[in-house]
């Protein structure tokens, strides 16, 4: 969401081992073992030996004077004839392939008159004793086994290096967080302003817990961080590890779990273990719903592992030994789901909300990360900001990413505001499908479908203001009406929901009313506007019918497959029938006015058509001209209608 990601990773790699370094000496190793095995074959090679003759051709050289010198070891003979001699005994001695050195071996029965022919013959003799021992043949059956020894040894390093080995399996694999001078703080998270807020109350306790046992007060036991993804959770966790002057253990909740039973509760002991050893100290637990599941939920039973697990956690959170000084921290985006006991008062005592950033805070992370990014005069992160409702900082870290490599792109020293618009198009609709060949009857289609849903927003009194319209197909949508709102909106009215939805069906009453027809481009938006309206009459209380009750069951999905089996509808058959009533009405009462705004409007709508056709895509400003309306503030932010 915020910086600091940068210098957190710089951190992570000098804690975090190169694994292939080690390999790397691994394969050092492999090969020096396997010279080692090839040595005596290689030795042998490289010996001179020479060719090896048969004994009875070796006499008869010896007779005819042409040996000069022999050396005798046990039954080995070695020696040099004085004049080159073939290879096959049967060519003439003009053959090419010769030799001088040689080698035979002495019969077993032995051979007692080869000595003195030898020196008869004045032949040179050498006689060394023979060995007992071979060494050759003792290392040539002892280097395998040292060979694979030496495997094993390299398997089992491995497998230890990377948290595998069976004596380390209930070791809990939580890192400590080692403070240096990149670490991440309270000032490089932009927002979130009541988080932090306790959250330095969190590390207050642990570093003056005196100040508050002096009321009677008690250190809280737990914090829970809840918020949407890419909020900022985990790096409010690396700021209070940055702030705090206490240890800090992080670790993710799938780490506990394990192929095999009992290794979950064994590592959530070690880890209360190491950190009650350097209390106070500070636990933080990413993605804790992998764990805190609420147990035997759904019709597939529980999972005896994550109990296990979970029950242990529960114990060490507040069981029957007092846990003092030790803080644990969670971060999930699913409380909902989570074990009731994990919540309650003597555990998790806090529950932080971290939100979607407001325009506000939007702005403020822009600045964090456009730090290291050259922008152009004209770029106004205002501007941007305004233009980005409902996106987390991750959303907008992403945003200023994808411009920078669409500057880049084009060979530019700096990053206009254009490219920003792309890339935010590029993040809420995805890439251009630059290989879709529309005919222009589709187009045509198209251009009708979006211009009446630009009409209708630009005309009714309580609906977003429009940004941009375009046709130029992207991700799912065909085409894109994107509206901004002025201002983030908390509380809706119900003449807003009513001009919303007139908005959705202006892109099928356009179809209507021109062609007298209907596309499949308003799938989108006829899903959008019956969950909209189903909302509006079952939660809201905004129909007339059933003005200022709540029946409930407006399309809410349940977590798990069992709950939703067993939950009981709270109205009757004929309740539900007149529900049903009611959506069609209010739908239908939207799409009329939808008509009639258009039918009102139409020369602006060919106008607008037209355009469109010409450019593919025009600005929020030229459809209020071309419809010839004051404008009113350009800049806002957006709300999409896709086809």
């Amino acid at each position: 969401m915020f910086p600091g990601n940068q210098s957190n990773k710089r951190n992570q790699e000098k804690e975090t081992p190169n694994p292939k370094r080690g390999f790397g000496i691994n394969i050092r190793t492999l090969i020096i073992l396997f010279l080692i095995i090839l040595a005596p074959w290689l030795y042998t090679m490289l010996q001179n030996n020479g060719a090896q003759i048969s004994y009875s051709r070796f006499l008869s050289h010896v007779r005819d004077g042409n040996v000069e010198q022999v050396t005798i070891s046990g039954v080995e003979v070695k020696g040099k004839m004085k004049s080159p001699v073939s290879l096959d005994p049967e060519t003439e001695e003009s053959d090419p392939e010769t030799f001088t050195d040689f080698t035979t071996y002495i019969p077993e029965i032995g051979d007692e008159q080869l000595i003195p022919l030898l020196l008869e013959d004045e032949v040179e003799v050498t006689v060394k004793p023979q060995s007992d021992i071979n060494w050759w043949t003792i290392l040539i059956n002892v280097l395998p086994f040292v060979f694979l020894i030496g495997i094993g040894y390299m398997i089992f390093q491995r497998m230890q290096g990377q948290g595998q080995a069976i004596f380390n399996m209930r070791q809990s694999g939580a890192k400590r967080y080692q403070r240096d001078d990149q670490r991440t703080t309270f000032d490089d998270v932009a927002g979130c302003r009541s988080a932090k807020r306790e959250l330095q109350e969190v590390i207050a306790f642990l570093k003056t817990p005196q100040k508050f046992e002096r009321l009677g007060g008690e250190i809280p036991l737990g914090v829970l961080l809840v918020g949407p993804p890419g909020t900022g959770k985990t790096l409010l966790a690396r700021a209070v590890a940055g702030e705090a002057d206490v240890p800090f253990f992080n670790i993710t909740g799938s780490d506990f779990m394990e192929m095999f039973v009992g290794v979950g509760a064994s590592r959530v002991r070690d880890l209360f273990q190491q950190a009650k050893q350097t209390s106070p100290s500070i636990i933080f637990i990413d993605e804790l719903d992998s764990i805190g599941r609420r147990r035997g939920a759904g019709l597939g039973g529980g999972h005896d592992e994550r109990e296990q697990t979970l029950n242990q956690l529960l114990s060490e959170l507040d069981g029957f030994e007092p846990n003092t000084n030790v803080i644990v921290m969670g971060a999930t985006n699913r409380p909902d789901i989570l074990d009731p006991a994990l919540l309650r008062p003597g555990r998790f005592d806090r529950r932080i909300t971290v939100n979607m950033p407001t325009m506000k805070d939007r702005k403020a992370i822009l600045e964090i990360h456009s730090v290291d990014k050259p922008l152009a005069d004209n770029v106004s992160l205002e501007k941007l900001a305004r233009g980005t409702p409902g996106f987390s900082g991750a959303d907008l870290e992403n945003v200023l990413n994808e411009a920078a490599l669409l500057a880049a792109r084009k060979d530019k020293d700096e990053i206009e505001m254009d490219d920003i618009e792309q890339a935010r198009d590029k993040v809420l609709m995805g890439l251009k499908r630059e290989s879709l060949a529309l005919t222009d009857e589709e187009c045509r289609f198209l251009a009708y479908h979006e211009a009446g849903h630009a009409v209708v927003a630009a005309v009714l009194p309580d609906a977003d203001p429009i940004h941009k319209v375009t046709i130029v197909p992207r991700g799912k949508a065909m085409g894109v009406t994107q509206q901004l709102p002025e201002k983030d909106r908390y509380l809706y009215n119900r003449e807003y929901m009513l001009d919303r939805l007139a908005v959705m069906m202006g892109g099928r009453a356009a179809e209507e009313l021109v062609f007298e027809t209907a596309t499949s481009g308003a799938e989108n938006d006829l899903k959008q506007a019956k969950k909209m309206v189903r909302k509006m009459v079952l939660d809201w209380g905004m129909s007339e019918k059933f003005k200022n009750v709540a029946l409930g069951g407006g399309g809410e999905q349940q977590v798990f497959l069992g709950e939703e089996i067993a939950k009981q509808r709270d109205y009757s058959e004929s309740t539900a029938r007149e529900v049903d009533k009611e959506v069609k009405s209010i739908l239908n009462q939207a799409f009329d006015r939808a008509k009639e705004t258009l039918e009102e409007h139409q020369e602006g709508l060919e106008k607008i058509v037209d355009r469109l056709l010409e450019v593919e895509e025009i600005p929020g400003e030229e459809v209020l001209e071309l419809l010839g309306i004051n404008e009113a503030d350009a800049d806002m932010e957006p709300e999409q209608d896709e086809e």
